[in-house]
């Protein structure tokens, strides 16, 4: 879900309906099923009129390009990532972060073409470098990274840095993120990141891996 909230959110531009998409952690015909309050929260944000892609789940409303899958079975299964939520369901109804609604800055538009031809690479400590060679051989026009901590790697032995610079000469958009869930990766404070920057990669800030992702299937 939370891939297809934030694919949405970039396909769907400057939308000024509201989209909301919701799900369950337990079948709705289970007695204590919380399908019918996540229903009742995502009915809330059509009827306010909140413009924009959201998910509503256990009693709060998350930007799409902000949600994270964070639990299997607890209720709280979605999280906002480095954002505030967009509404909270409390006993006085469902009360709005108005800063968090999205800017309309033109006209709605919609993007339909997306490309396939992007891989998302979980960083280990001793990935081979032809990993990258390998992925641009298979067809592919972006690769995000899930990087270490600000967005480091390791450059002293099997340095994945030959393989992301001849990907990045080879056309290919080369995005690198942090692997923790919370604050931000920045290339600009470690002499590694700055090593990435020089070669081409493309920052991705505090976005989700799954922002990231859906993004550049938008843009490639």
């Amino acid at each position: 879900m939370a891939y297809t909230a934030s694919v949405l959110s970039y396909m769907l531009q400057n939308l000024t309906k509201p989209v909301v998409l919701t799900g369950s952690q337990m079948p709705i015909d289970n007695l204590l099923t919380d399908a019918r309050n996540n229903l009742y929260t995502a009915f809330s944000a059509v009827d306010c009129r909140i413009p924009g892609v959201s998910i509503a789940f256990d009693h709060k409303l998350i930007r799409g390009c902000r949600a994270v899958k964070v639990r299997a079975s607890g209720f709280s299964a979605f999280e906002s990532i480095n954002s505030h939520y967009v509404g909270r369901v409390t006993a006085m109804g469902l009360e709005l972060d108005e800063t968090m609604l999205p800017r309309i800055t033109g006209p709605a538009r919609f993007l339909p073409q997306a490309s396939r031809q992007v891989f998302l690479l979980k960083l280990t400590p001793g990935v081979d470098p032809s990993i990258f060679d390998v992925l641009v051989d298979l067809g592919y026009r972006g690769i995000v990274i899930e990087a270490f901590g600000l967005g480091g790697m390791h450059f002293l032995h099997r340095n994945p840095g030959r393989g992301i610079r001849g990907a990045v000469d080879r056309g290919v958009s080369v995005v690198v993120c942090s692997q923790c869930l919370y604050d931000s990766s920045n290339l600009n404070v470690y002499q590694v990141g700055k090593k990435l920057l020089e070669m081409g990669v493309i920052q991705g800030g505090d976005m989700t891996t799954e922002a990231a992702m859906t993004l550049s299937l938008i843009h490639i």
